[in-house]
């Protein structure tokens, strides 16, 4: 029933991952229990429940807003339309931190924090780290809170509107700050999944055409405050604008900076280290 809904909108592929999401959720069964018990029968409420699930996924409302939870760094997350969903070329920069720091006790902020993904995955795999997360969406905010607690990690969340802070003063707090900040251009939105465009928070995905690198400029001039002395600054980015990102670091005063590509080839992510 999922595949002969779903055949014409999803590929085979993410048709098995998402019957996969839907039997543990609504069944409570491994893909191994699955196929140990595919004799028996599903009771009448449990197929109301998975077709109305697949109902929704024929609209393209993404799975994991459905079930309200997904997955990141091999951790639990509550996620809901006023956050986005965490991707896996985010937790290859989350495994970057992790591996630059093994040994450490950093402190750390991630700015756009939104589900709280990048400072739980950070906090729970870096010991004796202290993370902050900000945002300027309350209601991010209170589903990053909830999901520290699922995961029993300590962070200070904070409200804060990135665009219109003033950091003139060298501070030297942290030693890491990280941001995926909103980077895709508007004039990229026609060519976007409908699962994306109408579902996910826009405020944490687009940026004017005019001004693409509005947030990193700005979080740029921040963490030259703000960092430590050879802290490091790290950013998800829109792969358009590599070279211009590298150069935007590089005119504010970064030195070091690496481009790195993501599993698929693309350049994705970028370090840069403060004097």
């Amino acid at each position: 029933m999922i595949h002969d809904k779903l055949s014409l909108l999803y590929s085979k592929q993410e048709i098995e991952s998402i019957s996969k999401l839907i039997f543990e959720k609504i069944l409570g069964l491994s893909r191994l229990q699955v196929h140990l018990n595919q004799h028996e029968t599903i009771s009448p409420a449990n197929l109301t429940q998975i077709t109305e699930i697949v109902n929704r996924l024929i609209q393209f409302e993404p799975i994991q807003y459905i079930l309200g939870e997904t997955e990141f760094y091999g951790l639990p997350l509550k996620v809901n339309p006023t956050v986005l969903i965490p991707r896996p070329e985010t937790e290859e920069l989350v495994d970057w931190i992790i591996h630059d720091y093994p040994s450490i006790n950093p402190v750390i902020l991630d700015i756009g924090t939104g589900s709280g993904c990048i400072p739980i995955a950070l906090s729970k795999n870096l010991p004796g780290a202290k993370v902050e997360g900000w945002d300027i969406s309350t209601e991010a905010l209170t589903v990053a809170r909830d999901n520290a607690k699922i995961n029993q990690v300590n962070i200070k969340f904070i409200y804060t509107d990135i665009l219109n802070l003033n950091f003139t003063t060298k501070q030297h707090k942290y030693d890491i700050i990280v941001s995926n900040p909103p980077y895709v251009i508007a004039s990229e939105q026609p060519s976007m999944p409908k699962n994306v465009i109408e579902y996910e928070p826009h405020i944490a995905l687009f940026v004017p055409d005019t001004d693409p690198l509005i947030f990193y400029s700005t979080i740029a001039d921040l963490a030259i405050n703000q960092l430590k002395p050879g802290g490091k600054l790290y950013f998800e980015i829109n792969e358009q604008f590599g070279n211009e990102t590298t150069h935007l670091l590089s005119l504010k005063g970064f030195k070091n900076i690496i481009v790195r590509k993501d599993i698929n080839g693309k350049v994705r992510m970028i370090r840069a280290e403060s004097e």
